[in-house]
């Protein structure tokens, strides 16, 4: 804990301009930041000789629909020399992009392309931002926690056709009631099979 306060230290002294607040918890250094700095301070972490943040880990996408800005974006980094991690996030909304770091870390490309599929976030100045784990024709996106179950058509490959097909979405299970008592009571009505055991 004692080195990521001193790591902390550093980033305030080095760039305190470029972010919000920067939070220890559970071992681990949160850096919140705006829209309009993320660019800057990602060159700042990978190229000043004290951060050394040459590894962008992960892009990812966290939905608050409560919240005016319902979307908090989270970018994880590591400094290999100095085995350190660290985490930068930044809130935005439907319509706000946020800038891409594709300048930054090339490997941002397809993390984009995932938030931007899954969550609707836009990232402003991606070369090719397209869907890419969802049909190009999908409506929405899957992991907004407004997102409907049921309703949409799902897309598979049929070998019979040779070809994708579209389909209502069907749950393969048919419902079921559980009465969730607890195992130690057991139930107030006969299983199948008990009646083995009565005699009857």
């Amino acid at each position: 804990m004692d080195d990521l306060s001193e790591f902390a230290k550093q980033l305030e002294a080095s760039c305190s301009h470029l972010y919000v607040s920067a939070e220890i918890s559970l071992g681990e250094l949160t850096v919140t930041t705006g829209r309009e700095h993320i660019v800057a301070l990602l060159f700042h972490l990978r190229d000043d000789v004290q951060f050394k943040f040459v590894c962008l880990l992960d892009i990812c996408g966290v939905d608050w629909p409560e919240r005016p800005e319902r979307f908090e974006v989270v970018y994880h980094l590591l400094s290999p020399s100095l085995n350190q991690r660290i985490r930068l996030k930044l809130s935005t909304d439907e319509q706000g992009p946020v800038p891409s770091a594709c300048a930054v870390y090339p490997a941002a490309d397809w993390y984009e392309r995932e938030a931007w599929d899954m969550y609707g976030i836009l990232f402003e100045g991606h070369p090719d931002l397209r869907r890419l784990l969802t049909d190009y024709g999908f409506e929405g996106h899957p992991l907004r926690k407004d997102f409907p179950l049921t309703g949409y058509v799902e897309v598979r490959y049929d070998d019979n056709q040779k070809r994708v097909i579209y389909e209502p979405v069907e749950l393969r299970q048919e419902y079921r009631h559980f009465d969730f008592l607890s195992p130690w009571e057991g139930t107030d009505y006969v299983l199948p099979g008990d009646e083995k055991t009565t005699g009857k």
